[in-house]
């Protein structure tokens, strides 16, 4: 699924069209009634993580009463509760959670029921301005079709936006945290440094959104091979110097992946869906994660990224 980076672009996508009203809606999502978005004016645009957030309101001003009637009506068509955007607090990196957090940056407003739409995109997810997606190849039938957009909103500018496989509820506010952010400046490096130091293996920390909101699969195994760490090392055994540097890899490979991505430059991967290291070792594939949690594909060089385990020997890999 799109990580951090990516979903940093598809906001920009939309920020040029933050005050223009919506004048006509389309797509096939079966769990958002694409209509109550009809006449709505886009009133904000914010990302945390891997989600994005739009608020929308009546196109007369702030939140009026047409919207807030509407708001409600969803609030009713949900069974009368209002949901908050503030996930469970063990989330993991492919959840449609994200962490529980303090406070939230909603615009004035944005405290009426389902003000907010949260948007939460699979893995092949995207947003396109202006354009629709074409089909690159046929499929398995040797069909050439275009992949079907979940959402469409036409704007009264004449310009739209496209959505695709992506997940839409509505809620209050986006209740997230920057300090949890690896791209906001906000990023909290203390509270991250005391997460890694749990004495679990350090993968599963690094794709814990409660402290690396946005950090992904790709990213993980790409951080732990520049600071040549295992991935099933325990945090607890790592160096602090180490445990610095692998937060370093960690913000700079983002913003970097980040403005590639703005110059239109794709992502050179040195170990994910690797066969060999940048060395030109033999790598190593395992497929690891927490009991009961999801459970992600990892690539590691053994000698490169040797292991630090209580045990002897390296574990057998997971293929």
């Amino acid at each position: 699924m799109p990580e951090g980076p990516s979903v940093r672009k598809f906001q920009l996508l939309t920020s040029p069209f933050v005050g223009q009203v919506v004048a006509k809606v389309g797509g096939s999502s079966r769990k958002l009634n694409v209509n109550d978005l009809n006449a709505l004016r886009l009133q904000d645009s914010q990302v945390h993580g891997k989600n994005l957030y739009l608020a929308f309101v009546a196109a007369g001003g702030p939140l009026g009463a047409p919207a807030e009637e509407m708001a409600l009506q969803r609030v009713a068509a949900q069974g009368g509760q209002g949901q908050i955007c503030a996930p469970h607090p063990h989330s993991q990196d492919e959840e449609l959670q994200e962490p529980q957090h303090s406070r939230s940056e909603a615009p004035d407003g944005a405290e009426s029921p389902g003000n907010w739409l949260r948007i939460h995109f699979g893995m092949f997810g995207s947003i396109r301005a202006n354009e629709f997606s074409r089909a690159s190849r046929a499929n398995k039938r040797g069909d050439w079709k275009d992949p079907v957009p979940r959402l469409v909103l036409h704007f009264e500018s004449g310009g739209f936006l496209v959505f695709y496989n992506c997940r839409m509820l509505w809620c209050s506010s986006p209740r997230a945290d920057p300090a949890s952010d690896i791209l906001s400046v906000e990023f909290h490096r203390g509270r991250a440094l005391r997460a890694l130091r749990a004495p679990s293996p350090i993968c599963y920390t690094l794709l814990d959104q409660r402290y690396f909101s946005g950090l992904g699969n790709i990213i993980k195994n790409e951080i732990l091979y520049l600071a040549r760490i295992h991935p099933l090392t325990p945090g607890s055994l790592v160096a602090p110097s180490d445990l610095e540097h692998l937060l370093d890899c960690a913000v700079q490979f983002s913003s970097e992946w980040l403005h590639n991505k703005l110059r239109g430059q794709g992502l050179h991967p040195q170990v994910y869906q690797k066969e060999q290291c940048p060395l030109g070792h033999p790598l190593m594939k395992g497929t690891f994660g927490p009991s009961g949690g999801f459970k992600r594909l990892t690539w590691w060089c053994p000698q490169c990224q040797p292991a630090v385990l209580p045990g002897d020997g390296d574990p057998s890999p997971v293929t």
